[in-house]
């Protein structure tokens, strides 16, 4: 490594890419946040040039603020730029630079520790009322996330943390590599963290220390690759913090590639394993941020025999559920849009690709006549693959005392405070309800 700091070699990247930048405007109209953000009336060419002067250190107009604070990393924007500028990745710093104009390093960090402390008991307390310790350490928690295996695998399957949540997800996937006979070391969880927190929290310097530890961590399988699941940490990874390294020591410590490309590469084989058929009129969930994901997602899902896959014409927009927060009715009408579509198209199911999503679609199941699966459930169906989706049972009880009860066993064997794992649920589980059920 170099002297460069981590903040030095990401402030090296904006400078080059604010010089690329032509001030077209094609990265502001292509962006689907614009309109319910409320900027559509403003000048694209102003709003991207109001982003440039925020990175230079001044205020910048309030449509430009709005535009970065709204920003759902769906990457229309990186597709428009014909000049190699990745807007996305200006966005989030100049949400960086927003935060630092408005308070001081030590209070930036300490909110960004706060959220990271919550998500991580939320994290690990959510898993531990859904696993047993065995079952964690095949997710790399425990002490597995300390080991280091004796011989190097082929890959490193990164979990991200927040699919913990939603484990039957994870063990599915390496449920899926272990047919496909591919060997793996599984990292992810609090101990393994992209930095994300720390990072839009506007805590540059600790987001470099975590992410380059992660990363040094994630350096030793035999081909080279990280294979990931959580699309934030994807982006994390692959637009900031890989990008800051390579720029501080000269090389690339690794490839990273979501899980379902890693499945599209190996659509023969994997078609050779999607043996059973699977009689469902489905419809899919879409979030386009990671390219090709989605576009995958389909082909594997018609690569199932039976599955019939249907259209429902509505917007896809934003990296995951969770990244549409930052606007939250607008959010709520593509989410009650959605779930109307699916009804009226008559579908078996509504089925979702990443773990936030189906976080917060699950509990829908109630009110609507079909069903909310995992893709990666259907594809284990037709290999003849399953795992409980026990958080979904979990949250259709609709009551934190009687999922308490119903996880007295597990909260035993962890040593879990009875009232924390309450609030947890009641937070973490029942509270993740962006649209409220009927």
């Amino acid at each position: 490594m170099s002297d460069t700091s981590f903040e030095t070699a990401l402030d090296g990247r904006v400078g080059e890419m604010l010089d690329a930048c032509t001030r077209c405007g094609k990265c502001v109209e292509a962006c689907p946040s614009v309109a319910p953000a409320g900027i559509a009336g403003t000048s694209p060419t102003d709003i991207i040039s109001g982003v440039i002067d925020i990175l230079r250190g001044n205020d910048g107009p309030e449509a430009s603020r709005k535009w970065a604070s709204a920003c759902m990393l769906s990457g229309e924007c990186i597709k428009a730029c014909d000049y190699g500028v990745n807007p996305r990745f200006l966005l989030a710093m100049t949400n960086i630079a927003m935060a630092k104009r408005q308070s001081e390093l030590p209070e930036r960090r300490r909110r960004a520790l706060t959220q990271f402390r919550d998500e991580s008991r939320d994290v690990t307390t959510l898993a531990q009322l859904q696993l047993d310790r065995e079952v964690l350490e095949r997710l790399g928690q425990k002490s597995a996330s300390a080991a280091a295996p004796a011989v190097a695998p082929d890959f490193v399957f990164y979990t991200g943390c927040n699919v913990l949540k939603t484990p039957h997800i994870a063990l599915l996937a390496l449920d899926i590599m272990d047919a496909l006979g591919v060997t793996y070391q599984v990292m992810g969880g609090p101990s393994h963290c992209c930095g994300v927190k720390q990072f839009k929290g506007g805590d540059v310097e600790m987001s470099g220390r975590m992410g380059a530890n992660s990363v040094e961590k994630m350096s030793h399988s035999k081909s080279g690759q990280v294979i990931s699941w959580c699309p934030s940490c994807y982006v994390q990874f692959t637009e900031t913090t890989i990008p800051a390294i390579e720029r501080q020591g000269g090389a690339r410590p690794f490839e990273m590639t979501p899980f379902l490309l890693f499945l599209r590469e190996r659509q023969a084989q994997l078609n050779e394993l999607l043996s059973r058929e699977v009689r469902m009129r489905i419809a899919l969930h879409r979030h386009p941020g990671v390219a090709g994901v989605m576009e995958a997602a389909a082909e594997i899902l018609q690569a199932i025999p039976g599955i019939e896959l249907v259209e429902l014409q509505q917007p896809a927009v934003g990296l995951q559920s969770n990244n549409l927060k930052v606007l939250p009715a607008f959010k709520r009408e593509l989410q009650r849009n959605e779930l109307q579509a699916a009804s009226d198209a008559g579908v078996d199911a509504l089925v979702t690709v990443y773990h936030s999503d189906h976080r917060e679609l699950c509990a829908h199941e109630r009110d609507w006549p079909f069903r909310i699966v995992n893709l990666l459930e259907l594809v284990g169906a037709s290999m003849g693959l399953h795992r409980h989706d026990r958080y979904k049972e979990l949250k259709l009880m609709q009551d934190a005392d009687r999922i308490v009860a119903d996880c007295q066993d597990l909260i035993a064997q962890h040593s879990l405070d009875a009232a924390t794992a309450r609030s947890v649920i009641a937070r973490g589980m029942l509270g993740d309800q962006p649209l409220p059920l009927k």
